[in-house]
C-alpha cells in the first residue's frame, strides 16, 4: 500500500455514477418511457435547420456539419421530409419538339400530374391522325376533286395533241410515236412518203418539207412545255388539295387540345407548329396506313398504338426507320410529379455528373451516334426541383465536375442538360441543346467539419451555402437529457424489436454516454455508438434468455466491442510485459519518467506508457529533442518543447547563462510524436537529470505545461490512465502505482470498474497537481524549493541542486573560455 498524498483524489471523483434515485427515478425500465420521436441534444442545429429550411431567399442553401455518428444525416432527412410535406407539389416538366429548330428542344412546365396527361393526349392525337388522315384520302370527295384536277390536265394535254395533229395534217404531215418519241412524217395521198420516193424530190421540195417539219417540231416543243407546266400546276393543286384534306381532317383534334391547354402559351404555339408539320408531312401518315390493312376497324386504334411505339421503349430503341419518323410527335415527360406528396426530397447517394444533372442518351445508327429530344433524361437536380436535394459532401467531391456544375446551376438558377466531352468523341454525333429548366431547389450538403473547411476555401461557397447547421458531439448531462437518452433507447427497442433495458442497464448506458463524451457532466451525441451498444447488449440478453437487458449485458457488450478492436493494444501490452518494450513500473531513476500517450485506430483509442529519458551535459546547445532533430516530431510537440525551454530559462537563467545542454527522447518510439501532453513529463526528466534526483517510476505522468510552470489539461485522460493501469496490473500491482494528471482533467474521468476497484482497495492511485513544483514534490518526495530575495533556493531542495549544477557548469565554461582566450593571445 502506498502512502497517502495530499495530491491524491478520492475514489468518488473518478467516475460519475448514474444515480438511480436522482437521474433515473422516473422509470424502472425503458419500457416505461415513450419512444423519443424528435432529436436529442442538438438545439443549436435544430434551430439552424429550421431557419435554413424556412428561408426562401437566394443563396440560403444548407451545409450540415458534424462528427460521424451524431445522427446528422438521419435528422436532416427527417427534418427536410417534415418541411416538404407542408409545401406545394411542384410542376411537371416536359420536353417537346421544336418545329423551328430541331436541335433546340423546348421545355414546358405543367401542373403536377398534367405532364402525363399531356403526353397521353399527344400520343392519342398521333394515333388518331394515323387513322383519320389515311381515311380522309380515301374519301369520295378527295378522289373526285383529285380526279377532276387530273382529268382536267389530261383533257388539256389531249386538246394540245389534237391541235398538233390538225396543224400537221394541214401542212401535209402525220404524227407518229416511236420509241418514246413523236415524229412528224410527210404524207402523200394520205400515206407517209417512203424514203425512196422522198429522195426523188428536188432539193427545193425537200427544203420546203424540212422547213414545215421544223415549224411543227418547234410548235410541238412549245406545247410540251405548256403540258409540263399544266402537269406542274396540277401537282401543286393536288398538293394543296392534300394539305387542305389533311388540315381539315386534323383541325378539330388540334382545336380540342388547344382549348384544353389554352392557358399554357408554349403548348398553344407547339400545337400550331405541330399541325403545320403534319399538313406538310401528311404523306408519312398515309404511308403508314398499309400497316393497318386487314385489321378490323374497332382494332385499328390499338394496332396503330402498337405500331406507333406506345409499347416500345422511350427514345425509339428497337424502332424501324418508318416509326422513327414519328418520334418528333412525342412528348418527353422529363420530370413527373404525379405521385409526389408535397415538395420532392431527393437523396442522391452517387452524385456524379450525369446522376446530378441528367444526360442525353444516344442510339447507334449507320456507324454514327444519333439522338433526339426524347432521349434527354433528368438527373436528381431536376427531380428535386421545387423541393430539396440532399448530398453527402464527400461523395460530391469524388467527381471534380459535379461541384462546379452545381455552383453554376445554383448561381444562375438553371438546370442545363448537356453531356461532357462531346468534343473528344471520335464518332460524329447529333448534338442537342435542350432549353434549361428554371431551377428552384434547396441543396443540403452533409459532411464532417473537414469537408466544411474544404468547401469554405471556395469563394462561391459562402454565397451559395449561407446556413451552417453544426452538430455537437456532446450535450449536458441534465435530468431532461438523461430522460431523452432513455427515450432514445426505448425507441431503438421498439423499432428493432429488442429487449427493453432495466434501470441498472440504463444507468450503464448513461455512464457510457459520459465516457464517450470524456466528461462527467456531459453525454455523447454520437448516437450511432450508443445504438451499437444497445443492439449488442440486447443480443446478449437474448442469448441468455433474460426478459430484460441488465447492467451485466451492457458491460459485456462494451467489453466484447473493445475485444474486437484492441488487438494492437494487447500486442503492445504483451511486449511491455515481456520487456521487449522497456517500461519500469517500480523503483526510481534519474532523468527517466513514464509519459502517457494515446493511439487511435479504426475508431478505437487506447493509452500506452512511453519511457522518456533526458541526459544533461556541459554545452550551450540548450534543449535538444531527438525526435525534433530527426523530423519525427509534429508541430504541436515542437511548440511544447520550446515552451519548456522558456520555463527552464525563466527559472534558472535569468541572471546567468545555462552552461548545460539537455537532450531528451522518447525511447523505443519509431512512429514519431505529436501533441504537447508530454511536455510536463519531459520537463520533470530534464530537472531530474540536472539535479541528479531520481524520479518515481511507479507514477506515469501526463499534462501540458506553460512557460510559467502551470500544468494545463490534456485530452484522452481516461485512455491514458487505463493504459498505464493495465500495464501495472499485468506486471503486478504493488500498491504505490498511479497516474499524475492535471487537476482540470478530473471532471473528464469516467474510468472502468477495474480501475475504480483498484483505487478503492488502495492498489492504484490518481494524483493531480497544478504546477511543476507540486509535481516535483510528488515524484521525488523532495520540495522543489522557493526562491528567496537573493535568488537562492533552500539547501536540499531540487531546484537548489539544479542551480548548483548549473553554477558548476558555468564556472567550468568560464575557465575553458579563459584558457582558449590565452591561447589565442
Amino acid at each position: 500500500m502506498g502512502q497517502e498524498s495530499k495530491f491524491e483524489i478520492g475514489y468518488a471523483r473518478l467516475k460519475k455514477i448514474c444515480s438511480e434515485e436522482n437521474e433515473l427515478d422516473f422509470c424502472n425500465s425503458s419500457k416505461d418511457v415513450a419512444p423519443f420521436e424528435s432529436f436529442i441534444g442538438q438545439e443549436r442545429a435544430v434551430r439552424a435547420m429550421g431557419f435554413g429550411l424556412g428561408m426562401e431567399a437566394e443563396g440560403y442553401n444548407i451545409f450540415v456539419s458534424g462528427a460521424q455518428g451524431t445522427g446528422k444525416s438521419t435528422y436532416t432527412e427527417s427534418a427536410v421530409s417534415q418541411m416538404a410535406k407542408k409545401k406545394d407539389v411542384p410542376k411537371d416538366w416536359c420536353y417537346i419538339y421544336n418545329f423551328n429548330d430541331k436541335d433546340n428542344p423546348i421545355v414546358v412546365s405543367l401542373p403536377a400530374g398534367m405532364g402525363k396527361v399531356f403526353k397521353k393526349d399527344v400520343e392519342n392525337l398521333v394515333l388518331e391522325l394515323r387513322i383519320i388522315i389515311p381515311k380522309a384520302f380515301e374519301s369520295n370527295e378527295y378522289r373526285q376533286q383529285r380526279d377532276n384536277i387530273v382529268q382536267g390536265v389530261r383533257q388539256n394535254l389531249m386538246d394540245l395533241y389534237h391541235e398538233m395533229e390538225l396543224e400537221a395534217k394541214e401542212k401535209g404531215f402525220t404524227l407518229q410515236q416511236m420509241q418514246g418519241r413523236v415524229l412528224f412524217l410527210p404524207v402523200k395521198n394520205g400515206k407517209p412518203i417512203q424514203q425512196e420516193e422522198y429522195e426523188t424530190y428536188s432539193v427545193e421540195e425537200r427544203k420546203q418539207i424540212e422547213e414545215k417539219m421544223h415549224e411543227l417540231q418547234n410548235g410541238f416543243n412549245e406545247n410540251m412545255r405548256k403540258g409540263q407546266s399544266m402537269e406542274k400546276q396540277a401537282n401543286l393543286q393536288i398538293l394543296e388539295l392534300e394539305r387542305k384534306i389533311a388540315y381539315s381532317a386534323a383541325e378539330s383534334y388540334f382545336e380540342k387540345l388547344k382549348e384544353k391547354y389554352r392557358d399554357i402559351q408554349k403548348i398553344i404555339e407547339y400545337l400550331d407548329g405541330f399541325i403545320k408539320d403534319v399538313v406538310e408531312n401528311h404523306s408519312i401518315f398515309r404511308s403508314s396506313a398499309h400497316l393497318l390493312e386487314g385489321i378490323p376497324n374497332d382494332q385499328q386504334e390499338g394496332a396503330a398504338a402498337f405500331q406507333g411505339g406506345s409499347f416500345m421503349g422511350e427514345g425509339g430503341f428497337g424502332m424501324d426507320e418508318n416509326e422513327l419518323r414519328f418520334i418528333k410527335y412525342r412528348v418527353n415527360l422529363f420530370v413527373n410529379n404525379e405521385k409526389t406528396k408535397g415538395a420532392p426530397v431527393v437523396i442522391e447517394s452517387n452524385p456524379n455528373y450525369y446522376n446530378l444533372f441528367g444526360k442525353i442518351e444516344y442510339r447507334s445508327q449507320m456507324m454514327s451516334m444519333t439522338t433526339d429530344f426524347t432521349m434527354v433524361k433528368a438527373g436528381s437536380l431536376q427531380r428535386a426541383n421545387g423541393g430539396y436535394l440532399i448530398i453527402q459532401a464527400k461523395d460530391l467531391l469524388m467527381d471534380p465536375l459535379s461541384w462546379n456544375a452545381l455552383k453554376k446551376a445554383l448561381k444562375y438558377k438553371e438546370a442545363v442538360v448537356e453531356n461532357m466531352g462531346e468534343q473528344f468523341r471520335l464518332v460524329p454525333t447529333t448534338t442537342l441543346k435542350p432549353q434549361p429548366v428554371s431551377l428552384d431547389v434547396k441543396v443540403i450538403l452533409i459532411g464532417t467539419p473537414i469537408y466544411y473547411t474544404i468547401f469554405s476555401s471556395d469563394e462561391d461557397f459562402e454565397k451559395l451555402f449561407k446556413v451552417k447547421v453544426d452538430f455537437d458531439i456532446e450535450m449536458p448531462r441534465s435530468k431532461d437529457n438523461v430522460c431523452q437518452y432513455v427515450s432514445f433507447v426505448s425507441a431503438l427497442c421498439e423499432e428493432g424489436k429488442l429487449k427493453h433495458f432495466d434501470r441498472d442497464a440504463l444507468a450503464k448506458i448513461v455512464e457510457y454516454g459520459s465516457r464517450l463524451a470524456a466528461d462527467q457532466n456531459k453525454l455523447s451525441t454520437r448516437f450511432n455508438d450508443i445504438k451499437d451498444i444497445v443492439y449488442e447488449a440486447s443480443a446478449f440478453a437474448q442469448m441468455n434468455g433474460n426478459e430484460f437487458v441488465t447492467a451485466k449485458h451492457v458491460k459485456t457488450a462494451i467489453d466484447e466491442r473493445k475485444y474486437r478492436l484492441n488487438k494492437l493494444e494487447e500486442k503492445i501490452q504483451e511486449n511491455i510485459t515481456n520487456e521487449r518494450i522497456r517500461i519500469q513500473t517500480t523503483g526510481r531513476e534519474v532523468g527517466q519518467i513514464n509519459g502517457l500517450s494515446v493511439i487511435g485506430l479504426s475508431g478505437y483509442a487506447f493509452g500506452i506508457p512511453t519511457r522518456i529519458t533526458a541526459r544533461t551535459y556541459m554545452g550551450r546547445a540548450g534543449v535538444i529533442h531527438i525526435e525534433r532533430e530527426t523530423g519525427m516530431s509534429g508541430s504541436i510537440h515542437t511548440k511544447g518543447v520550446y515552451t519548456l525551454v522558456g520555463y527552464l530559462g525563466g527559472t534558472f537563467a535569468r541572471k546567468k547563462q545555462m552552461g548545460l545542454t539537455a537532450q531528451i527522447t522518447f525511447e523505443q518510439n519509431y512512429q514519431g510524436v505529436d501533441g504537447d501532453s508530454a511536455s510536463s513529463a519531459e520537463l520533470y526528466a530534464i530537472i531530474s537529470s540536472l539535479s541528479d534526483v531520481p524520479i518515481k517510476q511507479n507514477i506515469a505522468v501526463t499534462g501540458s505545461v506553460d512557460q510559467m510552470g502551470r500544468i494545463q489539461p490534456i485530452g484522452g485522460a481516461v485512455e491514458k490512465i487505463e493504459g498505464f493501469f493495465d500495464i501495472c496490473n499485468s506486471k503486478g500491482l504493488t500498491g504505490d502505482q498511479g497516474v499524475l494528471l492535471p487537476e482540470e482533467n478530473v471532471s473528464d474521468l469516467m474510468l472502468k470498474d477495474e480501475v475504480l476497484e483498484a483505487v478503492k482497495a488502495g492498489k492504484f492511485h490518481i494524483y493531480t497537481v497544478k504546477t511543476i513544483k507540486e509535481g516535483i514534490e510528488l515524484l521525488t518526495d523532495l520540495p522543489a524549493g522557493e526562491e528567496n530575495e537573493k535568488g537562492e533556493y533552500p539547501e536540499g531542495s531540487v531546484f537548489y541542486k539544479v542551480t548548483k549544477r548549473l553554477s558548476e557548469a558555468e564556472a567550468y565554461m568560464k575557465k575553458d573560455d579563459k584558457i582558449d582566450k590565452n591561447k589565442e593571445q
